[in-house]
């Protein structure tokens, strides 16, 4: 924890927890920038960019991409999952907010560690945020506890935006709460209407297990008769 950024801490009590995880060779410096759009928009958030546990050249990585491919790539997913996990639980503590007030926001690396922290696990945040990222390995089953929103440029030469399309459609068809957008013209970065749309998706996205509880409420109270 002692690299990484806390790039807002609210006076009072947090309301949120948005934790920003870098890509391979970067360092949580370069998410600190995200971390104050973020600040000004929700500034009851406790918002942390998080350094990844291993050096890569002249920053850190999550996991080594040193001979990396298809195969071996979930494994070594695999093996970083449960430092990344403890990472998000101490973090959690320390805002003092319920899961679903903890929201994962990767970019590329980063963005395959929150992707795959939600695939066939229990939920460790009630939103998961991929930028120009992927999943390793497509989930099976649907995390009815978090919201994942997925954002990729068109033109991302590092990993291509088909994943995220592939991903957007398997997470509709097993039926997860999913949204994605790609952009036109934009490369494998965070630019400003990445991030305007990031905003505009954690406030104004309704998650799908709050109306399923709200639609459950009605059905309940129908069934009892209330209001007559």
């Amino acid at each position: 924890m002692s690299d990484s950024i806390i790039v807002a801490r609210p006076a009072g009590p947090a309301q949120q927890l948005m934790l920003l995880f870098h890509g391979v060779g970067a360092n949580a410096q370069d998410l600190a920038p995200l971390g104050h759009v973020l600040a000004a928009e929700f500034p009851q958030a406790f918002i942390v960019s998080v350094a990844a546990p291993s050096a890569s050249g002249a920053g850190r990585e999550w996991f080594s991409v040193n001979g990396i491919d298809e195969q071996n790539r979930v494994a070594r997913v695999e093996a970083a999952m449960p430092a990344f996990v403890e990472t998000v639980a101490r973090w959690q503590e320390e805002a003092g907010v319920g899961l679903d007030a903890v929201a994962l926001i990767g970019f590329s690396q980063g963005g395959i560690m929150a992707l795959e922290s939600t695939r066939d696990r229990p939920a460790i945040a009630g939103r998961v945020v991929s930028i120009a990222g992927r999943f390793a390995l497509l989930p099976e089953t649907p995390n009815p506890a978090t919201t994942l929103h997925m954002f990729h440029g068109k033109a991302d030469p590092v990993i291509p935006y088909g994943f995220t399309v592939e991903a957007a459609e398997h997470l509709v068809a097993i039926g997860a709460d999913v949204t994605a957008d790609v952009l036109p013209q934009v490369g494998h970065q965070i630019n400003a209407e990445i991030a305007e749309l990031l905003i505009e998706r954690l406030r104004g996205h309704l998650p799908k297990r709050t109306w399923e509880a709200a639609m459950r409420a009605a059905r309940e109270s129908e069934g009892r008769g209330d209001g007559e």
